[in-house]
Formats: structure tokens, sequence, C-alpha cells
């Protein structure tokens, strides 16, 4: 569909590969023969950095593989935050916790004991969060994140995407669990963030949406062993004795 043609529309919009969700048909093929040749070639599951490398050739993208920041995988303007869950379900789970990086609030604010004042340092982290949402915004528009909910063993899959957006900071009520872990509740007392004081490790957690893209690759063949080799030229001159 066309996009409408508005009298307020003065500015061009930021260029977008594809409308927020709708992620295309060749698309999910290509992610299919990727996941196919990780198994064939001894891969039993998926790493995050593998799963960038399968979106950006997707896309004919190109994946930044930095540890740091949100930007993953670019497109000309616009940049996807690739992340991969894996579950025994991935055609029924509802809902999923996804890392979202580390966030200091020890470095970034000073604030050297986390419990002393929940909500300040929960606060911290969502800031530590904006400000890296902020620093891609800066360079990428629009700004997503693209979810792999993986089973490697029945090779089912479901994905979906949403756009990256800040967070109101004072919106939400921190506390700490048994565990020593602070978690964030909306209004409605919905449990949405996670943070662990050990690690600084930081867990948004999403509703799978009903437009989620769920589909299952073909269990690949086991390869004969003799027939790779033969297929590859293999001969005893590629071993050497040091």
């Amino acid at each position: 569909m066309q996009r409408p043609r508005l009298r307020d529309n003065k500015g061009k919009r930021k260029f977008e590969l594809y409308p927020l969700g709708q992620i295309p048909v060749h698309m999910i093929c290509e992610m299919g023969k990727w996941f196919t040749y990780q198994y064939l070639v001894g891969n039993k599951d998926l790493t995050g950095s593998v799963w960038g490398d399968i979106f950006a050739a997707g896309i004919d993208g190109s994946h930044l593989d930095s540890p740091l920041g949100l930007a993953d995988v670019i497109y000309e303007s616009q940049c996807w935050s690739t992340k991969t869950v894996k579950h025994n379900n991935p055609h029924t789970q509802g809902k999923v916790r996804v890392i979202s990086g580390r966030c200091s609030p020890d470095y970034s604010y000073g604030i050297t004991d986390p419990h002393e004042n929940i909500q300040k340092t929960g606060t911290a982290v969502l800031s530590i969060y904006n400000e890296r949402i902020n620093i891609a915004k800066d360079k990428y528009e629009p700004l997503r994140a693209v979810i792999l909910i993986r089973n490697f063993e029945t090779f089912e899959f479901a994905l979906f995407e949403h756009d990256v957006y800040r967070y109101v900071t004072s919106e939400y009520e921190w506390r700490s669990n048994k565990n020593g872990n602070l978690e964030g509740f909306d209004a409605t007392n919905k449990h949405c963030f996670t943070w662990q004081p050990h690690g600084s490790q930081f867990t948004v957690l999403y509703d799978v949406p009903t437009s989620a893209v769920k589909f299952s690759v073909k269990q690949p063949p086991v390869l004969d062993f003799q027939k790779t080799l033969d297929q590859v030229g293999f001969d005893e001159s590629w071993v050497t004795i040091v």
C-alpha cells in the first residue's frame, strides 16, 4: 500500500526498507537457507552474532557486530537491533525476555549502592538505555528491534519487530526481588524490565505480537561423510605434521 498523501506532509520521511512488522516473504526464505546452512556445517544453535549476519544478508545490509550500542545491522539510513531468544515452543510463546545490554549506574551516575534508593537506581538504568537510543537515532532512523524466537531442534521460529523508542522514566516503579535484582513495573503493574546489579545486565520483557511471523524449516538431512570430503576435494596433502 502506498503512503497516504497529507496536506501537512511538508518534509520527506526517513527511508524505510519495508513497513514495520511486514517482513517480506523473500527475507523469510533467505533466513531459512541460512538456518539450514548453519545446521549442515555443524552449528546446532544460533549465536546472536550469527543471527545478525543472517538478518544483514536477508536485507543486503551491513552487520556492525559491535558489543556496544544498539545499531547492529544497517541499511542506508535505517538500522536494527538484532536479538534472538531460545524457546521450546516459538509458535506459541506469548512473552520473551531480551537482554538489551549492560547499564551501570555506578559508572554513569556514581551510584555505588543500587539498593540504597531503588527508584533512583531504576531511573538511572532507563536513562542509560535511553541515551543509547539517542546515540543510535542521531545517525540512523528509523531504529527498530528485530527479535527471533528459535528452536534449532524442531526448526521452528517466530519473528517480530518493533520501533525502538525512549522510555518515560517516571512512568515505572522499581522493586527489588528475592534475588536482589531490580524489576520495573508500569502503571498497570506489568513487569517490563529486570536489571541485575551483578554484571549490570538489563533485560526488557516483550509481549509477542499477533503479527509475529511464525514459520518452520524442513529439517536438513545428515551429510554423508565421504561425499562431503570428495565434494571439497580433500586429500591427505591437507594434513601437515609439524
